[in-house]
């Protein structure tokens, strides 16, 4: 465990500078996170939402705010060194995003799934080494005042609520401190997940003549 009198080693401010340069597309909610901190010496951490208006959905009317899709990015860093990282950072991430009924059962999806992130990475040139991670599919069924929760109802009895999810964890080692290019590849794999279309693309519905 650092010092937490200490200041971060230079290298670890430099990196979470970088980070901080994000822009991300308005369709995203990015919040800082307290990172786990029995995982490196350093660490840091942010999430990312997507807004459920974004796609055509209203906010539960008991004022519980859970978006359909939503990710974490954790920085860890060990001035040392792991030999499993390959070096002295390390990017873990996980997203968690919600299912359509057409894409239940897809063998596909694994594949698919994974690249959505190796895709953001290329396209984002997020240099990287020792890349790894899992996509797991995993179907709940919400009962009684959890199922009202989740369906948004105020009152009277409601049915099971089941909902099926994709959900990602992967980590990999930057290439350098600059890590600007890896938080804007992690957005673009978090919106890849939630579906939404290219920056700058309009959707069919909102084209004009």
């Amino acid at each position: 465990m650092p010092d937490v009198t200490a200041a971060p080693p230079p290298d670890f401010r430099r990196a979470v500078d970088s980070i901080g340069t994000l822009r991300p597309r308005p369709e995203l909610i990015v919040s800082a996170l307290d990172a786990p901190p029995r995982l490196a010496p350093w660490t840091w951490a942010f999430s990312v939402e997507v807004a459920d208006s974004t796609l055509g959905r209203e906010a539960a009317d008991d004022g519980v705010d859970e978006s359909d899709t939503s990710g974490r990015l954790i920085l860890l860093h060990d001035p040392a060194g792991q030999d499993a990282w390959e070096g002295t950072f390390r990017l873990v991430c996980f997203v968690q995003a919600r299912l359509e009924p057409e894409q239940l059962g897809d063998e596909m999806l694994p594949v698919v799934g994974w690249s959505w992130l190796t895709e953001a990475l290329e396209d984002h040139h997020a240099e990287h080494v020792a890349l790894g991670g899992t996509v797991t599919q995993t179907s709940s069924v919400r009962f009684g005042d959890i199922a009202r929760t989740a369906g948004g109802a105020r009152g009277g009895t409601v049915g099971p609520v089941r909902e099926d999810d994709v959900e990602l964890r992967a980590s990999w080692t930057p290439v350098g401190t600059d890590l600007s290019r890896h938080a804007e590849a992690f957005c673009a794999f978090v919106a890849s997940a939630a579906g939404l279309p290219p920056v700058g693309a309009v959707p069919l519905a909102h084209r004009t003549v």
